[in-house]
């Protein structure tokens, strides 16, 4: 496949491309990027690396970073971590109160922000340095321990935590937290608060195109729950527009509001995305087209 070719005719086609989104604002920090930053880096197993744009530079990862989270949950805890988190797509807003009420403090998948907080408190539980090992792991994946967090984001999303912390407390009220929920907070912000750049992720997100093992050769999922981290990814990882990013692009993948997505063709490529506007449902406005015009014109998808 010419990925050079490819990248080429969508950079064209995006200079052409208006945008009507806008730039998440809940988050001071976030506001503060330029909305026309764009860039773009596919990661193929089996011919390279192809990149243009601002694909170099780092940008807040934000909910991108609930893979990695599920994903060392997952390499400490296996299937056993599904007896508290469900696997189920939320039909309803990614930080709702009322569905983990009704649902009895169960949140239906890792990735609204209920379940990304119950990962968190599985993580505390298991870590003697949460917030230092998760960083590691993060390290290992891409093999880049030049990966940090954005301290000012750090520190302005933890005087935006108020929702955050009520989920913890009503999922502390059903028993499903284990750890202060303090603690807990500090580690799912800090997480969220990790910059790395379109060629980083997609290096990074290349373990879940090749079965669960690095490009480096190291293994950290067996293909079993590689598939698992997959298919969520596939059904629940665009908050409520998961089906239409499968509708239009038809590959597994994670948003987050900085403006990132990042997508995995198992078995051949992780591309990864970043644009700052974002529409209606949160996702990136021009991300979302430059991978359906991808996957449109290599004529391959998941399907």
């Amino acid at each position: 496949m010419d990925y050079n070719s490819i990248l080429r005719k969508i950079k064209v086609e995006l200079s052409a491309q208006k945008y009507q989104g806008e730039v998440a604002s809940y988050i001071p920090e976030l506001l503060s990027v330029s909305p026309d930053k764009f860039g773009m880096h596919l990661c193929c197993l089996h011919s390279g690396t192809y990149g243009f744009g601002d694909h170099e530079e780092q940008f807040s990862i934000q909910s991108i970073s609930k893979v990695f989270g599920l994903t060392f949950a997952m390499s400490l805890m296996g299937d056993r971590l599904f007896q508290r988190v469900d696997v189920e797509p939320s039909g309803d807003a990614f930080n709702s109160l009322t569905l983990l009420e009704y649902e009895n403090g169960i949140p239906r998948n890792p990735f609204i922000n209920s379940g990304a907080l119950l990962v968190s408190d599985v993580l505390t539980s298991y870590l003697e340095n949460p917030k230092e090992d998760f960083l590691k792991f993060i390290h290992e994946i891409t093999g880049d321990d030049t990966i940090q967090i954005n301290k000012a984001v750090f520190e302005s999303e933890k005087t935006h935590g108020d929702r955050n912390m009520a989920l913890l407390h009503l999922m502390k009220s059903f028993g499903n937290i284990k750890n202060d929920v303090d603690r807990v907070l500090e580690l799912y912000i800090y997480q969220c608060s990790i910059t790395m750049s379109c060629q980083q992720l997609a290096k990074a997100f290349a373990v879940f195109a090749n079965k669960g093992v690095t490009l480096d050769g190291k293994k950290i999922l067996s293909p079993v729950h590689t598939k698992r981290v997959n298919a969520i990814m596939q059904t629940c990882g665009f908050y409520d527009e998961a089906g239409e990013f499968s509708f239009r692009v038809g590959l597994p993948g994670k948003s987050g509001v900085g403006g990132g997505i990042v997508a995995v063709h198992p078995g051949q490529y992780a591309v990864s995305v970043w644009s700052p506007p974002l529409n209606p449902k949160g996702n990136s406005e021009l991300g979302m087209y430059a991978l359906e015009r991808l996957t449109s014109l290599t004529e391959s998808s998941i399907f």
